[in-house]
């Protein structure tokens, strides 16, 4: 072979590697397009499933009086609970008040001193 044909033969084999890469590429476009096609169909898509949301309800959610029916028996038991405490506060105090002058009238009225004769 002469220096013309292999120089030739690597011409046509370099564009041979050309045409071959420059279909690759078109089919690997082809194929970028055909997928953008389909993801673009199903982001439009009107037979798309529709789920409805529903806002989490606790069971004891469906009576909400029954809540406020025992806050307010907390609140009027707690109203009970002060007033007896008060009560019982106030009739203590009342007898050590007492005692307290009755303490105090002993000793100024009928401890006798002791005095030196």
């Amino acid at each position: 072979m002469t220096s013309e044909s292999v120089d030739e033969a690597r011409r046509r084999h370099r564009h041979s590697q050309i045409e071959l890469e420059h279909r690759e590429r078109i089919l690997r476009e082809r194929e970028v397009e055909l997928r953008l096609r389909e993801m673009e169909a199903n982001i439009h898509a009107t037979d798309a499933a529709f789920h409805q949301t529903v806002k989490h309800q606790p069971e004891d959610s469906q009576k909400p009086w029954i809540k406020k029916v025992i806050l307010g028996g907390k609140l009027f038991a707690l109203g009970v609970v002060t007033l007896v405490a008060v009560k019982i506060a106030s009739v203590l105090a009342g007898f050590i008040i007492v005692a307290a002058l009755g303490w105090m009238s002993y000793k100024l009225f009928f401890e006798f001193k002791k005095t030196n004769l």
